[in-house]
């Protein structure tokens, strides 16, 4: 099995590449944000368990996302050559938690690949997809560069955790859709 973590910043392009290599490899790519809305519409127990939380405005607990997690993995177990998680795990935590499920499923991570995109381009990227997207704070200067510094704070921990094994490739995530998915495609061909 090939399994990735994509890791970029709001902004770096990680879904539109996820979508990419999940075609590319026959990967089951899994966004939380998608996991989230689809438990929800379903209304399955630990999309209700959610539901508590995010009604409050508050995180949902790390266990309710990695219970989610496993049962999109059991659901799509043996019909795909392994997974992709698109901007998770986001926190230490997290990662460890993550761990511990894929041991209990006899798998483990093969590779993060993080896209490495300047700060600058990130709001600029971001500012314009602001234009369509509907949402104001894709529009607003301070909060894209706090969510920018929010996102090196959270995730330099999980890289490291991934570092210390080995399994980390940062890649420049600057250039056309192509040329990025193109060094994507590369770099996990040779790692595996």
């Amino acid at each position: 099995m090939t399994n990735l973590i994509l890791f970029g910043p709001p902004g770096s392009g990680k879904g539109t590449q996820a979508v990419k290599l999940a075609e590319s490899f026959h990967l089951l790519h899994i966004s939380t944000g998608d996991l989230f809305r689809s438990e929800l519409k379903n209304e399955t127990p630990l999309g209700m368990e959610a539901k508590k939380y995010i009604d409050k405005g508050e995180l949902v607990p790390d266990e309710v996302t990695i219970g989610m997690l496993s049962n999109k993995l059991d659901e799509h177990e043996g019909k795909v050559d392994g997974f992709i998680f698109d901007g998770f795990p986001r926190t230490q935590p997290q990662a460890e938690a993550l761990d511990k499920l894929l041991e209990l499923k006899g798998t483990t991570i093969s590779l993060v690949l993080a896209l490495e995109v300047p700060e600058d381009e990130i709001v600029q990227r971001i500012k314009e997809r602001g234009k369509t997207s509907g949402r104001a704070d894709d529009l607003d200067d301070s909060i894209i560069r706090n969510r920018f510094q929010v996102y090196l704070k959270e995730t330099a921990q999980v890289l490291d955790h991934y570092k210390k094994a080995d399994k980390v490739i940062v890649l420049n995530g600057v250039g056309s859709i192509e040329d990025i998915s193109q060094a994507l495609v590369v770099a996990i061909s040779k790692a595996k």
